[in-house]
């Protein structure tokens, strides 16, 4: 089993930054692929990030340029950078891991999830 266990949310102005942090228990993650969703009210859950295990990224074209997605194995921690944060991104933010993801932006491939962060961008 894997636990994640995100934090970082908060309230920031549009154009400010955030970095989210997920860490993982009972598995490494290095031999997961591991990703960032955000899901806002009324909304579907959607694809922001990914981190494959051999550390290959992906982005939602939304946020390319503007997020980072990285990790640090020794931490088991996945990182998500977000910069020049717009309000309608505001949403609850989802960390995932997978041992195998057939399609990695889709989030029914991904086996473990975490409780979520609040990202709240104010105008």
């Amino acid at each position: 089993q894997v636990q994640l266990v995100e934090s970082g949310g908060g309230l920031v102005q549009a154009g400010g930054s955030l970095r989210l942090s997920c860490a993982a228990s009972g598995r490494t993650i290095s031999s997961l692929h591991m990703g960032w969703f955000r899901q806002a009210p009324g909304k579907e859950r959607e694809f922001v990030a990914v981190i494959s295990r051999v550390s290959s990224t992906y982005y939602a074209n939304s946020v390319k340029c503007r997020f980072t997605i990285s990790r640090d194995n020794a931490k088991n921690t996945v990182y998500l950078q977000m910069n020049s944060l717009r309000p309608d991104e505001t949403a609850v933010y989802y960390c995932a891991a997978s041992e195998t993801v057939p399609v990695i932006t889709t989030a029914k491939y991904f086996a473990y999830w975490g409780q979520g962060t609040q990202v709240t961008v104010s105008s």
